[in-house]
């Protein structure tokens, strides 16, 4: 299958490799047939472990429409996002992803996430980072205000 929106994510992430800005990512975000937004990703140019090329996307495109929701938006990446990238395609609530590489063919380059998905699935105090938990009863009184306001906008 040959896709005008897939070949220029492709596209996006060999120019990034060539011109040395980043990993070889790229991704678009599309609304009614027309792209949006563009992403590579920027994370070494950048200095931000969170500039990947769907997040910069998805970035962009919420800054141009002035929006958080892109139901009615489609993402085109140039791999399988990553567990960070789900997560922010799921929050952004998209209407659908496709992409072309799969994850594993991004761990043969050495960008393996295998480590990041075994975390998820391991208690707080076995996990490689430690997690611990402190002043729960402090920090709700947060959410507590946030279920109490009336003009909340919720997400």
């Amino acid at each position: 299958m040959d896709n005008a929106f897939m070949t220029r994510a492709i596209q996006l992430s060999l120019d990034n490799v060539v011109r040395g800005q980043g990993g070889p990512f790229g991704a678009v975000i599309v609304k009614n047939g027309s792209i949006v937004a563009e992403g590579v990703n920027r994370v070494t140019a950048t200095c931000d472990p969170t500039a990947h090329a769907e997040v910069v996307a998805i970035r962009e495109i919420c800054a141009t429409l002035g929006v958080f929701e892109l139901k009615d938006c489609e993402l085109y990446s140039s791999c399988e996002p990553c567990p960070m990238c789900l997560g922010a395609i799921y929050w952004a609530r998209l209407a659908r992803v496709y992409f072309a590489n799969l994850a594993a063919d991004a761990s043969k380059i050495g960008f393996d996430d295998s480590f990041i998905l075994q975390q998820f699935t391991q208690p707080l105090s076995r996990r490689a980072i430690p997690m611990v938990q402190m002043m729960r009863d402090q920090a709700l009184v947060a959410f507590r205000a946030w279920e109490e306001r009336p003009n909340k906008i919720p997400y």
